[in-house]
């Protein structure tokens, strides 16, 4: 599992914002920047639909004052990643699908959730500076506290 100190795997992210149809790698997105992204099990699901992602939304203006950018990551594809943003109102997030999972593989934060739906990202959320991170919250199986966006404002 990355750790505090390791640089942020390499990976090209397809992602749609109101200008379209968008590819960057990891170093694209998340080079010079300080980031948090944090990672859902899957987009329209219950906790995620109802606290994780609208935690974030709703303190966007907070972390963006502190020149954080914000990126939201599912094992899900990029339609539905933009789907989700639209019906979330989290235009302040960029929704990063990880359709495959490798991204997440990577990270070592992947589950296999069997039939229900296959591969999914645990939940959490991590700090990275210019690629490196900084700060790292990984859920225990059905919590939801550390990777919360009040509990990551605390760390940025």
């Amino acid at each position: 599992m990355i750790k505090t100190g390791d640089r942020l795997p390499e990976q090209e992210f397809t992602f749609i914002t109101d200008g379209g149809k968008h590819t960057a790698t990891s170093a694209e997105l998340f080079g010079g920047k300080k980031v948090v992204i944090f990672a859902v099990p899957g987009a329209f699901t219950p906790t995620c639909s109802q606290a994780h992602l609208p935690g974030f939304v709703v303190l966007a203006d907070q972390f963006k004052s502190k020149g954080v950018d914000l990126f939201c990551l599912s094992v899900n594809d990029t339609f539905v990643m933009r789907a989700w943003q639209q019906a979330q109102n989290a235009g302040a997030i960029t929704m990063l699908a990880d359709g495959a999972g490798h991204f997440t593989r990577a990270l070592g934060l992947a589950k296999d959730t069997g039939d229900f739906g296959g591969l999914r990202a645990q939940r959490f959320a991590l700090v990275a500076e210019d690629g490196v991170v900084t700060a790292l919250q990984v859920e225990a199986p059905g919590q939801f506290e550390l990777s919360s966006a009040e509990a990551m404002l605390k760390l940025v």
